[in-house]
């Protein structure tokens, strides 16, 4: 089975949680926390910075490592480590993306999430309740 590594950025603004929906592929239309593949030789923190440059054209600071999750989905399993993020500036321009939005936590749960981000969410909902 295909393996694959990513990293997802939390991005937090002003308490509120930034969210994508994919525009392409087998999970079209389903929400997610924006990131991608590691290249050869990157870290997590690596990956992230430079996916959100790619995707998004921002500048992101990460804050904290989060979680990392695995998930294994009909046709790969995926690996996915999840950080704590926050925007250098208010720079943002949805490049890969059908829609993005910020939600607040109550809202997490009522979003269409992939799988795997799904399960990212406990940990979040953790973190935000002691910061």
């Amino acid at each position: 089975m295909k393996e694959i590594e990513v990293s997802a950025a939390i991005i937090i603004k002003d308490d509120k949680i930034f969210v994508t929906q994919r525009g392409y592929g087998q999970f079209k239309d389903m929400w997610e926390f924006p990131g991608g593949k590691l290249e050869a030789g990157e870290t997590g923190e690596q990956a992230i910075v430079r996916e959100i440059k790619e995707e998004l054209d921002a500048d992101i600071e990460v804050v904290k490592y989060l979680n990392t999750i695995d998930y294994t989905y009909p046709t790969f399993h995926l690996t996915m480590h999840n950080y704590i993020c926050k925007l250098a500036n208010d720079h943002m321009s949805l490049l890969e993306h059908e829609a993005a939005k910020f939600v607040d936590k109550k809202e997490l749960e009522e979003v269409d999430f992939l799988p795997a981000d799904l399960l990212i969410i406990p940990d979040l909902l953790q973190y935000l309740k002691s910061h």
